[in-house]
């Protein structure tokens, strides 16, 4: 039984309301997430209150919002981004669309505060910002705490009414300092004592999975990635072996040797089925579309798996292996922007879940969490420590394009017009790329800051002719690219291993994208490499030139490849995966 919340966090609608609870949560201190709306009067008995951020602008019609009674209730209250801009609106403050944006790491400026908040947090440090529009105008009885390049109002407090606000995101680990900011307010500010041990959380699980199945078994789809196997071990655990099923779906669109992998692994049947997924998909483009299709196809393949094994449909549902960020990107949450729609997210899976038909016994955890399960349940390293493999396998990292198209030349690069999938101030973007002749991560994070209407830059390392040279090139889901794709990620996946390279990142992404030099070569690889914790945030990691320059000679030596780039993209505001 969970104890009565210290900690409210009030969803406005962005991706990292329930991150920051389960972060106050690791302090110790149990808290929870609610409806930015809830009235005052039920919020009175919580030591401290948090306000999320959010997708919306403040001026924005039915934007979130809070109740302004919060303010003046006697308990403190912590604004987080959209958070310090609905506070600092509502207490009669300015806030205004910035010039430029600021997504990813930024460099803030904190004064030497002596209150409860801010103490010992003053200087420089790097935090992580997701924002366009920004506090203006302070509101009565408020002092500016901190600042950066491009916002001026970066912290504010009113110390005497105990309520703070900052612009960045101190629940993300890039924030370096984030910790102590939730910390001191949790703590110092608000007062909480630890009253929440998120340790031995197996056996709460298997129980809630019994209550949850009830009499009836569990039919799983295997995937081999981290979270599907660990839901479904727990599942076996909780319900014993004769009551579970899994079963690893070969789509066609899975890595090199995959499929044998998984099965030896798992220890699962394979059940073929690329002729169904392909065909599904011969002609799309637009990412949401394929998504949306490769879903629908898993809950035609259960089904059809389902009837002819004789497994009745009232006394067998499906096990998933979904967790929090699946649940967030694809829209679950009361005021948040769809990312991008999961495979288990779209209507076909929506319409079990309402029916009572899925068990998701990790649909409240982040990846490190899973993880964490997973060495509780005994399960090998070999197998916990995978790098993340997206549901919709490489169909999501094989783009496609309906036309020709040249590239445009501008004074910081070249307009790929190739779309690919971002976070921007907590909404999703759908915009082109940028391609530099640099690896230069810095640059890359100002140029996105400064230009509109781009989500991601690429910077060049071997093209067989000049960018200026090539063009974009109508490619789809043929055969001949997806089997491009898998020898190019085997490739890269060898030597990183080999190097030591795989060690020192979270995820590494290859991804083919239709940018070609001639009828021969119509493809160029982007490489995608990636430090994170949870999957919410991103930090894109340099390649050592040695090891990149060999990448480079390998996938030259294959068929159809015209350019190898490097991803320069944090995450905000490029999403890990491109679609």
């Amino acid at each position: 039984m969970n104890p009565d919340a210290q900690i409210i966090v009030l969803d406005a609608g962005g991706q990292y309301c329930h991150l920051i609870a389960r972060k106050v949560r690791d302090l110790g201190v149990y808290a929870e997430v609610r409806a930015s709306e809830t009235p005052a009067c039920e919020l009175a008995s919580a030591r401290g209150i948090v306000i999320s951020g959010g997708p919306s602008s403040v001026y924005d019609p039915g934007s979130p919002t809070v109740d302004p009674a919060i303010f003046s209730c006697g308990v403190p209250v912590f604004g987080i981004c959209y958070g310090q801009q609905l506070m600092a609106h509502l207490l009669g403050g300015e806030v205004r669309k910035g010039e430029r944006g600021e997504y990813g790491m930024a460099t803030l400026e904190m004064d030497p505060v002596s209150d409860a908040l801010f103490e010992g947090l003053g200087g420089r440090q790097q935090v992580w910002m997701s924002h366009r529009d920004a506090v203006a105008g302070l509101p009565e009885g408020f002092s500016t705490a901190g600042r950066t390049a491009t916002c001026a109002i970066a912290a504010m407090a009113a110390p005497g009414k105990k309520l703070y606000a900052v612009q960045f995101h101190p629940e993300v680990v890039h924030t370096e300092r984030g910790r102590e900011y939730l910390a001191n307010f949790v703590f110092r500010v608000c007062g909480c004592r630890k009253d929440w041990d998120p340790r031995g959380r197996a056996p709460m699980l298997e129980r809630e999975i019994r209550d949850a199945v009830g009499g009836r078994s569990v039919f799983f789809f295997v995937s081999g990635g981290v979270d599907s196997s660990v839901a479904f071990a727990l599942c076996t655990r909780a319900l014993g072996e004769s009551r579970v099923r899994g079963v690893y779906v070969d789509t066609g669109l899975m890595r090199e040797g995959e499929s044998e992998f998984v099965g030896r692994l798992a220890g699962v049947a394979v059940e073929p089925a690329a002729e169904q997924f392909l065909s599904a998909l011969k002609g799309v483009t637009e990412p949401e579309r394929k998504r949306h299709i490769i879903g629908e196809e898993f809950v035609r393949v259960q089904e059809r798996i389902m009837a002819e094994r004789g497994l009745a449909e009232g006394s067998w549902i499906l096990g998933q292996g979904t967790i929090y960020p699946d649940t967030i990107e694809s829209g679950g949450t009361a005021n948040a922007a769809v990312i991008k729609t999961h495979h288990n997210r779209v209507e076909g899976i929506r319409k079990l879940i309402e029916a009572g038909r899925i068990v998701e016994p990790l649909k409240s955890f982040y990846k490190d969490e899973v993880r964490e399960v997973g060495r509780e349940l005994g399960l090998p390293s070999e197998l916990l420590e995978r790098h993340p493999f997206p549901g919709p396998g490489l169909a999501i990292r094989c783009l496609c394009s309906e036309v020709d198209a040249p590239l445009r030349a501008t004074a910081d690069g070249y307009i790929v017009p190739v779309n690919s999938v971002g976070v921007q101030g907590d909404s999703r973007s759908y915009a082109p790329v940028l391609a530099i002749d640099a690896l230069d991560h810095e640059r890359a994070t100002a140029l996105i800051n400064r230009l509109p209407g781009i989500n991601r830059v690429i910077g060049s390392v071997r093209t067989r002719v000049p960018i200026s040279r090539m063009q974009v090139r109508a490619g789809f889901l043929t055969p001949q690219r997806i089997a491009r794709l898998p020898l190019a990620d085997a490739a890269i996946r060898r030597l990183s291993q080999r190097a030591g390279f795989d060690q020192r990142v979270w995820q590494f992404p290859v991804i083919l994208i239709p940018l070609g030099a001639s009828a021969e070569f119509p493809d160029s690889v982007v490489l995608r490499p990636v430090d994170s914790v949870d999957g919410m945030t991103a930090r894109s990691v340099s390649i050592d030139p040695a090891l990149l320059q060999e990448m480079c000679a390998e996938l030259f030596q294959q068929e159809g490849i015209a350019g190898v780039f490097l991803d320069l993209t944090h995450k905000p505001p490029g999403t890990i995966e491109w679609e």
